[in-house]
């Protein structure tokens, strides 16, 4: 096994696992532990991972953004149920915005059978998943492709969808803090992701559990900006009363409140 694919199974399994132990990887690689070592130390250097005692564990404020693939298989289930209570929300014929998360995706292929939607997205992903959908008006912002992220960024992308006015954005982010609000990994995604809600009349904000009360390097925009929350469960009840006071709406499997 090359040592760029055994880095890649790592960063999948602290990813999953939020730590990993040199003996163990060095033991299901069937390499020294120093091997592993030197993994660990790029991995780093890097920014995906916190050397610690015998291992490391995930780097979860980092600026670095994990490969798509990675971050696909990161709490599929939780971005399932996003994407089934976000199916309800969008109505036949509406204009939205997607961006270019993992969790978009999940969305994508849960609203196919929705007619005549207008999407605007900067995920090559989800115009890829949405290819063969026949009836749909299907929008990329072009722009510069960011490697590894499958998503269209910079000046283009954020002027293309400046001239759009759509009915609902849904976006994802690296944090949520009740003080810090939505932040991302990087400025440049964090721009577009801002120039997204400022066309849109109404903001989805999609976000799994693990995002609560962590904060990134890049701000989106404070709480107050978003409209309805939509995760993955029942979130801690501080939030539920920062959303209260806000007048935002949360959706959540199972419970869902008009505006809690």
């Amino acid at each position: 096994m090359l040592a760029a694919e055994r880095r890649k199974l790592i960063l999948e399994k602290v990813h999953a696992e939020k730590k990993v132990i040199v003996s163990e990887l060095s033991k299901e690689f069937d390499v020294s532990e120093e091997t592993i070592r030197r993994d660990l130390d790029k991995m780093a250097l890097e920014g995906h991972v916190i050397k610690s005692y015998g291992g490391a564990v995930i780097n979860e404020i980092g600026s670095i953004d994990l490969p798509f693939n990675v971050r696909w298989k990161a709490n599929s289930v939780g971005k399932q149920k996003i994407a089934d209570l976000i199916s309800k929300e969008i109505k036949d014929g509406e204009r939205i915005f997607l961006d270019a998360s993992t969790t978009a995706v999940f969305i994508a292929k849960n609203i196919k059978q929705k007619k005549k939607l207008t999407v605007i997205t900067n995920s090559i992903e989800n115009l890829l998943e949405l290819s063969d959908v026949s009836d749909w008006d299907i929008i990329s912002t072009g722009g510069l492709l960011k490697a590894g992220s499958m998503s269209l960024l910079g000046n283009r992308a954020a002027e293309s969808i400046g001239r759009y006015n759509a009915d609902k954005v849904f976006l994802s982010c690296k944090g949520v803090d009740l003080a810090k609000g939505v932040t991302e990994s990087h400025d440049e995604t964090a721009s577009i992701k801002q120039s997204m809600l400022e066309s849109a009349k109404k903001v989805y904000l999609t976000v799994d559990s693990s995002k609560f009360d962590k904060v990134a390097f890049s701000n989106i925009c404070p709480l107050s900006k978003i409209d309805v929350v939509v995760t993955d469960k029942k979130p801690d009840a501080k939030w539920i009363d920062a959303f209260r006071k806000l007048n935002i709406q949360c959706l959540y499997p199972r419970e869902i409140q008009d505006i809690i």
